[in-house]
């Protein structure tokens, strides 16, 4: 018996104890539907103090301006999530995501951005058990195997890029000091 003094019973956090798969599932969709819109905050504070010019400036030439990575985001999750297991219809053009010159507004933009969050959170709320082992493949995704794999990939590139914006506000920001 091990000593309680040096090893006291430790209560078990809720978000760990899961009883069963129908609590498995709503775990993964209450969480990843949180990854997600937490995601889409962040971005929404990082872009909400830049002009339309700085959203579209690319502060590096080998780089990506913050309008593109927007405009790829919405892409990948629209086709991905929205399209591939949502059956919105979405058709990708992935080239265009980063040569686009129309130069859309911001608020444009995040709402395009918003509306496919907005679907993957509806797709996520439709999973169930069976769902997150079922098979999926797209293009770009060949190797995906299951539908977890794909939300999982797809919230890991969504912090990628929001990643990619946080440095890329940054050095727009030294650059307006400088």
């Amino acid at each position: 018996m091990a000593n309680r003094k040096f090893y006291p019973k430790q209560r078990v956090p809720d978000f760990v104890r899961i009883a069963s798969v129908s609590d498995l599932n709503t775990t993964l969709v209450r969480d990843f539907e949180r990854n997600y819109r937490e995601a889409a905050q962040k971005i929404h504070l990082l872009v909400e103090p830049l002009t339309d010019d700085q959203i579209w400036a690319r502060p590096y030439p080998y780089g990506n301006s913050i309008g593109h990575l927007l405009l790829h985001l919405t892409g990948n999750l629209s086709y991905y999530i929205g399209a591939e297991m949502g059956g919105t219809g979405y058709v990708r053009n992935r080239p265009l995501e980063f040569m686009d010159t129309s130069r859309a507004p911001k608020a444009e933009l995040l709402g395009k951005f918003d509306q496919a969050i907005a679907t993957v959170a509806s797709v996520l709320k439709k999973q169930v058990e069976q769902d997150w082992s079922a098979a999926y493949t797209a293009k770009g995704f060949e190797d995906c195997g299951d539908r977890f794999t794909a939300f999982l990939r797809c919230a890991a590139h969504l912090s990628h890029h929001t990643g990619q914006i946080i440095y890329l506000c940054k050095e727009l920001e030294r650059q307006n000091r400088a």
